[in-house]
């Protein structure tokens, strides 16, 4: 069901789970297991589904390979449990039980219509504030956002002879009705101290229109990164710490092709001292796949939005974006970027290779110099701390010794009650021998 629901899978009969190991079938068994396999979908699933069931070799073991197709009639549910508590989808590796709001997204994927789409019935049309957006238009197109270009862009729709917004307008307009219906259809950006989400240098939320908030979560991403110089040949030239356009295009595809159903989830723009995150909620389209950002994929979720977006000049040409990111990290070689589907949402990052440089160094320099106190003598936590000049014992020193611990650079000297008031460290032979790797290196 899940593998229906998403972009298809494969399932391998007669490999073992845990460890991953070939076990193999027995060949006279192979066809009356292809045929339970068969009764099974036959039976449990519904819609129909229908695999592609082959037999497969590995050396002298036998396989069955199930292959399932992306289904195009959605939602598939387990028959005994109904539509609402037994459909499932693929988060990741894992199989997830859909609720409702995933449940619609599938219902209008058979349909071919998106969320955005969709007819709001609550303010008609001429009760509904949107002149903030009218005069963004305006400014971007040079042309009216009058009932005929509404009626083109599929923002409007008639019912009975009465105009109504769809979704997307509403979520264009600035009208109460948006933050009622879409008070989570914003972008929180923050600024955190050091590589943990823990303590703030700066936060906003932004809930304007999202014709607007692309632009103004760029913005505060440009107040906190730096522009350095660099030198080529015989010329200086000054450049960002991380590729821009990448980013903004990043950010632009965030606010179009964020889910808008998933309620209570919003945009976020995370800026640590090692990179940039930016989280959008929804999974990645089944046919979209960033490990081939260079090939000019294209699939819009919000089918609304996205030619509004176009017709602002908020997004380039369908399929350049992916490719106008990857075109663009080649000239940041010092930059890694990074891509997955985290829980129902989609994340992407952007890493300074030589901040993890650095900061392995340090641990290492650090690791070395807590390995140098201890290799005459044994000391508390404590002690440790003060050899080392600390006011009080910090959470990265109780970092590092639990990681020296780990690696068995140190030990306890009490080991078998480690909250013993009197307990201690001392070096291990492992500590000794890094020591003196590290020594060998310096020269």
């Amino acid at each position: 069901m899940a593998f229906s629901n998403d972009a298809g899978g494969e399932l391998f009969i007669g490999i073992k789970d845990n460890p991953h190991e070939v076990v193999g079938l027995s060949e006279d068994d192979l066809t009356s297991i292809e045929e339970q396999i068969s009764n099974i979908i036959y039976t449990k699933c519904y819609p129909t589904i229908i695999p592609d069931i082959t037999f497969l070799s590995e050396g002298d073991k036998h396989l069955i390979r199930v292959t399932i197709y992306r289904g195009n009639t959605p939602p598939y549910y387990v028959k005994d449990l109904g539509k609402l508590h037994g459909t499932f989808i693929r988060v990741g590796s894992t199989n997830r039980q859909a609720d409702e709001n995933i449940i619609g997204e599938l219902e209008r994927r058979k349909r071919n219509l998106s969320f955005d789409s969709e007819i709001v019935l609550d303010k008609p049309l001429s009760a509904l504030k949107y002149d903030s957006f009218k005069q963004i238009y305006k400014d971007k197109t040079n042309e009216d956002l009058d009932l005929q270009a509404l009626k083109k862009l599929e923002l409007i729709k008639d019912v009975e002879g009465v105009l109504y917004p769809t979704q997307a307008l509403i979520l264009f307009s600035d009208d109460n009705l948006r933050n009622s219906l879409f008070h989570f259809a914003k972008i929180e950006c923050a600024r955190f101290k050091g590589t943990k989400s823990e303590t703030f240098i700066d936060q906003k939320t932004i809930n304007t229109d999202i014709s607007m908030q692309a632009e103004e979560a760029y913005n505060f991403v440009l107040r906190h990164i730096n522009k350095g110089a660099t030198v080529e040949g015989v010329y200086t030239i000054s450049r960002w710490e991380y590729p821009l356009k990448a980013i903004r295009e990043a950010i632009r595809n965030a606010v179009v092709h964020r889910d808008y159903s998933l309620t209570g989830k919003d945009i976020k723009v995370a800026i640590y001292d090692d990179m940039i995150e930016i989280t959008s909620p929804g999974l990645l389209p089944p046919s979209i796949d960033y490990s081939a950002m260079e090939s000019r994929q294209s699939d819009a979720k919000n089918k609304i939005i996205a030619p509004v977006f176009k017709r602002l000049g908020i997004i380039d040409q369908w399929g350049n974006g992916l490719k106008m990111i990857a075109d663009e990290l080649k000239e940041y070689p010092d930059i890694e970027f990074k891509w997955r589907e985290t829980g129902l949402s989609f994340q992407v990052q952007f890493i300074k290779k030589e901040f993890i440089k650095q900061q392995e160094l340090q641990n290492k320099s650090l690791y070395a110099e807590i390995l140098l106190i201890l290799t005459n003598k044994t000391l508390s936590r404590k002690e440790l701390s003060v050899e080392l000049g600390q006011k009080q014992v910090s959470g990265q020193l109780n970092k590092i010794i639990t990681k020296l611990i780990d690696d068995k650079l140190i030990e306890h000297t009490i080991p078998n009650n480690i909250n013993h008031p009197s307990q201690k460290f001392q070096i291990t032979k492992r500590g000794n021998t890094f020591l003196k790797i590290i020594d060998q290196e310096k020269k």
